[in-house]
C-alpha cells in the first residue's frame, strides 16, 4: 500500500504579518501537528505550491523553519503565488534539469510525478511548457508498467466558477501527454481553495481546499461574471490522504482545521 499526504496553499508570510487577516504559519503548524499525530506512517508528504503568499525570501525562510517539524519525508513544488528564483535561494538544490521544481517518486510499485506549474507571466494561471511536457512524457514512458499519480498546483480544467481564468493553460496539450499512459490514477491539485473531483478528457482529477481560506463554490450561472463577490471562509483547513494499491486509488480529504466563519469581503481584492 502506498500512502502519502498532499498539502497545498500555505501562503506563508514574513513574521509579524498576516494574509487576509489569517496567521498562515499557525495554520501550517496545525497541519503539521495533524499529520504527525495521525499520518506519521505516510511514505512522504507533497507540498503542492503557493508555499509563500507573495514569494518573499523571509516567507520561504519562515516556511523552511516550520517545515522542519514535519516527520515524513517531503517534496516541494511551486504555485502561482511563489517566486521560483527566490525560492531557489532558500532551497538551492531543488531545481531539476529543466530549471523547474519537479520530482519523480517511485514507491510501493507506483510512480508519483510532482510538476512545477508556476508561470510568472500568466497572471495566476499555470503552465506546463513544451520542455516540461517532453520531460513528463519521458517519465511516463519509463513507468508504463505501473500506476502513476500526478500532483501539481493548478487545476487542469474549468469548474464553471469565477476563477476559471487561472487554470492550467495549454491543458489540452497536458491531457494529450498524460492520456498516453495506460494507468493514470489521479491528477491532484490545490490552487482553487475548493474541494472538487471529476474527469478531464478521461483523466481523473481532484482538488483539495488547502491550508489558506476556502472559497465557497459559486457557479457562474448563480454568481454572474467576475468581479461579483464570492464568499470566503476561514476553513476548513484541508489536506489530502492518498491510499493506493494495485487495484484502487482513494483520496480522502481530511480537515485539520474546522473553522468555517465567513470572512469580511473587504479583506479581498477581486483577483485574490
Amino acid at each position: 500500500m502506498l500512502k502519502f499526504i498532499v498539502l497545498s496553499d500555505l501562503h506563508i508570510v514574513p513574521e509579524g504579518t498576516l494574509s487576509h487577516a489569517l496567521c498562515t504559519t499557525e495554520r501550517f503548524q496545525q497541519s503539521i501537528d495533524y499529520v504527525n499525530k495521525n499520518h506519521a506512517d505516510a511514505d512522504f508528504v507533497i507540498l503542492a505550491g503557493d508555499l509563500a503568499d507573495h514569494g518573499e525570501k523571509a516567507a520561504y525562510q519562515r516556511f523552511q523553519q516550520t517545515l522542519s517539524g514535519l516527520k515524513p519525508k517531503t517534496y516541494l513544488t511551486l504555485g502561482n503565488h511563489d517566486d521560483r528564483a527566490t525560492f531557489l535561494e532558500v532551497f538551492p538544490d531543488l531545481a531539476d534539469d529543466t530549471g523547474n521544481v519537479n520530482h519523480v517518486i517511485d514507491s510501493n510499485d507506483h510512480r508519483v510525478i510532482v510538476l512545477d506549474s508556476h508561470d510568472p507571466d500568466a497572471g495566476g494561471a499555470g503552465l506546463i511548457d513544451q520542455g516540461q511536457l517532453e520531460w513528463l512524457a519521458a517519465r511516463l514512458d519509463e513507468a508504463v508498467d505501473r500506476p502513476v499519480i500526478i500532483v501539481l498546483h493548478h487545476n487542469i480544467t474549468k469548474f464553471h466558477v469565477q476563477t476559471d481564468f487561472i487554470i492550467l493553460r495549454e491543458n489540452a496539450a497536458f491531457a494529450e501527454v498524460v492520456a498516453r499512459h495506460p494507468d493514470i490514477r489521479q491528477v491532484i491539485s490545490g490552487h482553487v481553495h475548493m474541494t472538487t473531483s471529476g474527469t478531464y478528457r478521461g483523466i481523473p482529477f481532484c482538488t483539495l481546499a488547502g491550508g489558506h481560506y476556502s472559497i465557497e463554490p459559486t457557479l457562474e450561472t448563480l454568481s454572474g461574471p467576475v468581479p461579483n463577490p464570492v464568499r470566503r471562509r476561514e476553513g476548513p483547513g484541508q489536506l489530502a490522504v492518498v491510499l493506493a494499491d494495485s487495484e484502487s486509488t482513494v483520496v480522502h480529504m481530511e480537515n485539520f482545521l474546522d473553522r468555517h466563519l465567513v470572512m469580511a469581503q473587504d479583506l479581498f481584492g477581486w483577483r485574490e
